[in-house]
């Protein structure tokens, strides 16, 4: 499949819920060691585990994956991981937020909320990616996204363990690319390529 694709890129959020752990271990996988865009991975989560998720998610991960503390500066190519009961926002001059806020779609971290502020910061710099999930949220977070023309992406409703996720942002907005896991994988690689010629 070929990508409308530019190295004009600087960061990646990717959402998910219920039956997303396997596909954002398979990306994690995958994805190249020194692949050179920040990730920001929103996941539901249980909020009173607080030791084992990050563990879990980097036992095959060719990427560290941190928790950030708040105001921490955003650096390059590293990948963080909402803290269970906390919101992770974006924000201007480089740093991450952290909130315990009311919930958002039942939810904190709240997918939306991510995606929203990464939007406001990143513009058409950003990449949303939408994985596996039972409620909606994420879909107002993909609408921002595409608002302030970043682009967009949601992990096809038919490979998703729960597809009531992709198939909310799908209904939401004009979604650039439908994707399986393996698809997206594919993607990452293509932009990495595209970083490594410029």
């Amino acid at each position: 499949m070929r990508y409308n694709l530019s190295n004009k890129y600087k960061a990646i959020v990717i959402g998910g819920s219920a039956g997303s752990f396997q596909g954002i271990t398979q990306i994690l996988a995958n994805v190249p060691k020194d692949f050179p865009l920040p990730m920001f991975l929103c996941l539901h989560r249980l909020k009173h585990v607080r030791h084992g998720f990050v563990e879990a998610l980097s036992i095959k991960s060719n990427k560290v994956i941190a928790e950030p503390f708040d105001k921490e500066t955003i650096k390059r190519g590293a990948v963080y991981l909402a803290p269970a009961n906390y919101h992770m926002c974006l924000e201007l001059g480089n740093t991450v937020a952290l909130s315990t806020e009311e919930l958002v779609n039942n939810s904190r971290p709240a997918i939306d909320l991510t995606f929203e502020s990464a939007s406001y910061v990143y513009r058409d710099k950003l990449i949303g990616i939408l994985l596996s999930g039972a409620n909606k949220d994420g879909a107002y977070g993909m609408m921002k996204i595409k608002q302030r023309d970043g682009l967009t992406i949601v992990q096809d409703p038919k490979e998703s363990m729960i597809n009531a996720m992709p198939n909310a942002a799908l209904a939401a907005t004009k979604i650039d690319y439908t994707l399986n896991v393996t698809q997206i994988i594919d993607f990452l690689y293509e932009l990495d390529k595209l970083y490594k010629t410029a």
